[in-house]
């Protein structure tokens, strides 16, 4: 039944327009996301004189996205604005300065001041302190994404919204034969022209062996998650085009994930800075973090080990302090093999490089994206 000269029953009153409804050409077209519904005028008044707005939330699961973006441009949701990288920021800032405070205390505790200020990290306890500190940066960012972007911390792993599991393995292996070797090169070299000394096994040998192998890891992903993450996606996102802003991007972090880690000479400086530039290429031509955590976590896993080994005439860096230019160039060629294997490898494994989209902007609601 319809009520006389509308068409429209009763129980029809407020009922908003059917969903993917095309108006017909004497129509004007629905009103964009959020949608308020219109009342037919032979309707009763409201007592407030005009119809409730109603605004309607995405359903779970939609994506944050109006369009695919790299990762590098995951902040860039449809609630982006360009102080919220600065919320981010700051609030990372406050948990560092708490966690310094932390590890200051336990260092006090534990009676390693001393060799926490001196760096000795083949000393076990030592190095459990300096990575579990570290290690506190995946949860800080994690934090940051959701009290400042209000997004899921997923995104800083990668396009999926998670970390990729799958592609552990395999990354893992080509970082084994390519800057794993790499630093067993130079080693060979440091021992060779006299510049290292083989001293044996360091004092509580097996005791670093577990922590290198359960808490060298968590370190490696933490800084990850810092430079080539949020701070990385941060630069990013403010610069509006994507390729320009992975460039502005790598040379930054790079920059600052040099100088925080304090390096004593130009050599130095220029190895780890090249380091950053690889781990940065890597999550551009990947989508995520996870080729740049491989490549940190076998760097220093073989490191550390091969340091605890070989006792401490070794050095716990892949270049010494005052080493000569091969050492460097060994290195640069080690992570330059890295990228082209992960870039060769890339396009046989076609990991997703873009995340999943649906646009609400406009009047009709396309199906989502998926992503790519």
């Amino acid at each position: 039944m319809s009520l006389p000269g509308t068409g429209v029953g009763p129980e029809d009153a407020y009922a908003g327009p059917p969903p993917f409804a095309r108006p017909g050409p004497d129509q004007p077209p629905p009103a964009p996301w959020p949608v308020a519904y219109a009342v037919p005028p032979w309707a009763p008044p409201w007592p407030s004189g005009g119809p409730p707005q109603v605004a309607w939330a995405p359903p779970p699961g939609t994506p944050p996205h109006d369009e695919p973006q790299p990762y590098l441009h995951a902040m860039r949701a449809r609630g982006w604005a360009w102080w919220r990288p600065l919320v981010g920021l700051l609030l990372l800032a406050a948990c560092f300065l708490v966690a310094g405070g932390f590890l200051g205390a336990v260092a006090v505790v534990t009676g390693t001041s001393a060799d926490l200020a001196m760096g000795d990290l083949t000393d076990p306890l030592v190095l459990l302190v300096t990575n579990l500190a570290l290690a506190l940066g995946i949860p800080v960012v994690w934090l940051a994404w959701s009290v400042a972007h209000s997004m899921g911390p997923g995104w800083s792993s990668s396009v999926l919204g998670r970390l990729r599991w799958r592609l552990l393995p395999r990354l893992t292996l080509l970082a084994l034969v390519s800057l794993g070797l790499a630093i067993g090169l130079a080693l060979a070299l440091d021992l060779a022209t006299g510049e290292g000394e083989v001293e044996g096994p360091v004092a509580g040998w097996g005791w670093l062996l577990a922590v290198v192998l359960l808490t060298t890891p968590l370190q490696s992903a933490a800084e990850e998650y810092l430079f080539r993450g949020y701070l990385s996606q941060t630069v990013a996102g403010w610069v509006r085009s994507p390729a320009a802003g992975a460039v502005v991007a790598a040379l930054v972090t790079g920059a600052v994930f040099s100088l925080a880690h304090l390096p004593p000479d130009l050599v130095t400086f220029l190895d780890r800075f090249a380091f950053a530039l690889a781990a940065s290429a890597v999550v551009w031509l990947t989508g995520g973090l996870e080729a740049a955590i491989v490549l940190h976590v076998v760097n220093n896993v073989v490191v550390f080990l091969a340091a605890g080994l070989l006792g401490g005439g070794v050095a716990t860096e892949s270049v010494p302090e005052g080493a000569g230019p091969w050492p460097l160039l060994i290195g640069l060629a080690g992570t330059a093999a890295y990228v082209a294997l992960v870039a060769r490898w890339r396009r046989g494994a076609h990991p997703e490089t873009r995340t999943a989209a649906q646009d609400l902007r406009g009047p009709f609601l396309p199906p989502p994206v998926p992503a790519a």
